[in-house]
């Protein structure tokens, strides 16, 4: 039952953590990893638990696969409400607004044409 896949794994602090730092932007494991103390396996295990209950959703980007929130997700609607007052995961998704606006910031630097000499 997806439900019980749902709160089983909103039910673990580290995952409810992940999703906050996944609320304004994708994320590749390595960079989610680069932000946690958890082994890479432990990682992977609890990024598969989200996929499977429908919070998170992957795509292959090259040699890469990024992981990103489902928006369509009730759930993590809810989610988002309770990470604005939540004192442990307020501040990852602080962190993931503003990895957001560099990623966008970066990606606009990259689309300027170069400027020929005169």
């Amino acid at each position: 039952m997806l439900m019980d896949k749902i709160f089983s794994a909103l039910a673990s602090t580290p995952r409810r953590r992940i999703l906050a730092y996944l609320s304004a932007t994708s994320l590749t494991a390595g960079e989610i990893a680069e932000r946690f103390d958890m082994s890479k396996p432990a990682l992977s295990k609890h990024l598969s638990v989200l996929e499977n209950a429908g919070l998170v959703t992957r795509e292959r980007r090259g040699q890469y696969i990024h992981y990103s929130l489902v928006p369509e997700s009730l759930t993590n609607t809810l989610n988002g409400f309770v990470q604005e007052v939540c004192p442990f995961t307020r501040p990852l998704k602080k962190e993931s607004e503003a990895r957001a606006a560099q990623q966008q910031a970066d990606d606009a630097d990259c689309m300027e044409p170069p400027v020929e000499p005169i």
